[in-house]
């Protein structure tokens, strides 16, 4: 039976942490062969594996169709159910006789909000696994060119969630600086759970896509300007990692709009991100803005090389990446969906000598 400060996940926790985790576990016994669960149940929390084997696999009845993970002592499973909370999407079985710890979905979210170090294990575990997929199944796709993609999609995966795992890693480090004041420490953890939504954005946006673009836009009335001001840190955080610094040109209209603040905030980062991209020795992003009697413009221009003519018309469409080696290719067109989700347009236009200027339209509040 292995002890919970074994497991990998749970490493360089300090004791407060590790005691607070053995608090919410709970210890479950398998007999060999028996179903932990089944895909299509709810999510409900994540599993440790503490004695015994565990297989992941799908399955069709009782037929075990194909095993694609297997699990050992000191190793976790049903992590996604605590990132996202929906059905599984796989079977688990006991492989043989085993003991499992247990942590329920709600208790776990409160541990990784009050715990940064926890927070970072758990995104790094989960980049890992996407890369294992990447590695161990797509082998078996990339036979044909259409399968070929999901092999870049999935190596995308990985690299979209490098930014937010290295801003989560520099503001972990600001934990162990000794003599730290308690707002600094705010800040860190602050920017520590946005880049964990962040995170969970990426994979409901991935899953969204696979699933089909099905579900509404919630919004709320807000202050254009006032939610920009609080957009623009997280902004330059991430445009820092490239050497960037974003700017507001011109004067910030305060109008109201209707918005959703977290997708519309998906739309700022993938504009961004793709910009710091574009300029390979660093640069400037700079936002406008203006203020029509019915509408608000947003522009995002860059100091890079500017978009090729030949790839404009389908700039939008999925698994486009312009030339990048690296991305999913879902960027512009999950920013064109939220766009057109708030009753907006986007576009992107060049011009000689200038860098990639995006634009969209938000319609104001009445």
């Amino acid at each position: 039976m292995i002890e919970l400060e074994a497991v990998e996940l749970f490493r360089g926790l300090n004791r407060k942490e590790q005691d607070d985790l053995r608090a919410i576990a709970l210890i479950k016994p398998y007999a060999s062969g028996s179903q932990i669960f089944r895909e299509g149940d709810r999510g409900d929390g994540l599993y440790v594996v503490s004695r015994g084997s565990v297989q992941i696999a799908h399955v069709i009845g009782l037929e075990v169709r194909h095993v694609f993970s297997v699990f050992g002592p000191g190793e976790c499973f049903g992590e996604m159910a605590v990132i996202e909370d929906r059905p599984r999407s796989a079977t688990a079985l006991a492989a043989t006789a085993a003991e499992l710890y247990f942590f329920p979905r709600e208790r776990m979210l409160e541990s990784l909000q009050n715990s940064p170090g926890l927070a970072l294990n758990m995104l790094h575990m989960v980049s890992h696994r996407l890369r294992e997929f990447n590695q161990r199944h797509l082998r078996e796709l990339v036979q044909s060119e259409s399968l070929a993609v999901i092999g870049r999609f999935a190596q995308g995966i990985v690299h979209d969630l490098k930014n937010p795992l290295s801003i989560i890693g520099l503001s972990s480090e600001t934990f162990s600086l000794p003599g730290i004041a308690p707002e600094v420490s705010a800040r860190a953890q602050a920017r520590i759970k946005r880049q964990v939504r962040r995170i969970n954005d990426l994979v409901g946006d991935i899953l969204i896509f696979t699933e089909g673009w099905n579900q509404g836009c919630p919004t709320k009335t807000a202050n254009y300007r006032a939610y920009i001001l609080e957009l623009l840190p997280d902004l330059n955080t991430e445009a820092e990692l490239k050497s960037a610094r974003v700017e507001i040109q011109g004067s910030l209209p305060s109008v109201q709009i209707q918005l959703d603040p977290r997708r519309l905030g998906r739309v700022f980062h993938n504009l961004v991100h793709n910009a710091t991209d574009a300029m390979l020795n660093g640069g400037k992003i700079f936002l406008r803005f203006q203020a029509s009697a019915s509408e608000m413009v947003t522009e995002i221009e860059d100091t890079g090389p500017g978009i090729a003519p030949e790839i404009g018309d389908n700039l939008f469409q999925p698994f486009m990446t312009h030339g990048k080696s690296q991305g999913t290719g879902l960027g512009l067109f999950i920013c064109k969906k939220i766009i057109e989700d708030h009753r907006g347009k986007i576009s992107v236009r060049r011009e000689a000598g200038r860098g990639a200027i995006f634009c969209f339209t938000l319609p104001l509040a009445h």
